[in-house]
């Protein structure tokens, strides 16, 4: 099990830290002394985590506030009521194969717009609280079905055709390029900031369910039958590389970690889909990503002062 170094006197913030990964992430650093911000879309849930959280490590700082991801104004107040410096940024939420097409608040396809445009948003907004830390760190969320992925930035909303695990794959190597884009930004404009990311094998969270079940869909049979047979993991396991790559200090910057095996295991160093790898798709992604959203990234050292 990996042990969380000291996180005494460091904020955190943890999205979809009500269930599964996210919530396993928030108990752990809030148990090594960080005081950490459940970020969630339903508050209730958030505090019925943090109750948790609390029952198990008593002397807990940690607080619950709403953020939707798939609603870019939820996201915009959020960065704004947050006071930096912000030493760690944890985006894990997400959604998993929705059954037919649905949109977010601002009309973007739901899996793009909650996986990967909220959390886009979100980093380069709160990239002045980030730089006000000393050595802050976003960890971001990808997945194994990224490898599939292909970004199509003439259908990025998948408007001509939509297919659940296509869409998801293309909004979790978006998530994997914008731990590398943000990495080689980090390294040229001189910031103090490690990105990196993670994916959780095959991690057993009610993700597996609540997409493919949603909007009154269901499973396909044989999605049924590969979720029973595939091996898996607890929350527990699968939590450990968001974590690994959000406090490790051998984590470096543009590095990608998962389970030892590929679906379980203890967390180690992987390899990043080549896909991943065209600097050419990052770059013109994260401009199309800022043109979505309206979120210019800010220039120079220049984010670090509000």
């Amino acid at each position: 099990m990996y042990e969380v170094p000291d996180q005494t006197g460091k904020l955190a913030v943890v999205t979809g830290a009500n269930s599964g990964t996210g919530k396993e992430a928030a108990k752990r650093l809030a148990g090594a002394g960080a005081r950490v911000i459940l970020a969630v879309r339903t508050p209730g849930k958030g505090e019925h985590a943090a109750a948790e959280i609390r029952a198990a490590h008593p002397h807990a700082e940690v607080e619950v506030r709403r953020l939707d991801l798939a609603d870019l104004s939820s996201v915009a107040a959020f960065a704004e009521a947050l006071d930096g410096p912000l030493d760690l940024l944890l985006n894990n939420a997400g959604v998993m194969m929705l059954p037919t097409r649905m949109t977010s608040a601002d009309g973007y396809e739901l899996q793009l717009a909650s996986n990967y445009l909220g959390p886009f948003a979100l980093t380069v907004r709160l990239l002045p609280q980030l730089l006000a830390a000393p050595a802050p760190r976003v960890a971001t969320m990808s997945s194994g079905t990224a490898a599939q992925g292909r970004i199509n930035l003439d259908d990025l909303q998948s408007e001509r055709g939509y297919r659940p695990v296509a869409a998801y794959a293309q909004s979790k190597l978006a998530d994997l390029m914008l731990t590398l884009h943000l990495a080689d930004l980090a390294a040229t404009r001189g910031w103090p900031l490690l990105s990196a990311g993670a994916h959780p094998g095959y991690t057993r969270t009610n993700l597996m369910t609540a997409g493919p079940n949603a909007g009154g869909g269901r499973a396909n049979l044989a999605m049924r039958i590969s979720f029973r047979i595939t091996p898996s993991q607890g929350v527990e396991q699968g939590a450990e590389p968001l974590l690994y790559a959000a406090t490790s200090p051998d984590a470096v910057a543009g590095g990608y970690y998962g389970p030892r095996w590929g679906l379980v295991g203890p967390a180690r160093k992987t390899k990043v889909y080549k896909r991943a790898l065209d600097t050419a798709v990052r770059a013109r992604l994260w401009s199309e990503s800022e043109r979505l959203t309206a979120t210019p990234t800010p220039l120079g050292r220049a984010a670090a002062g509000r």
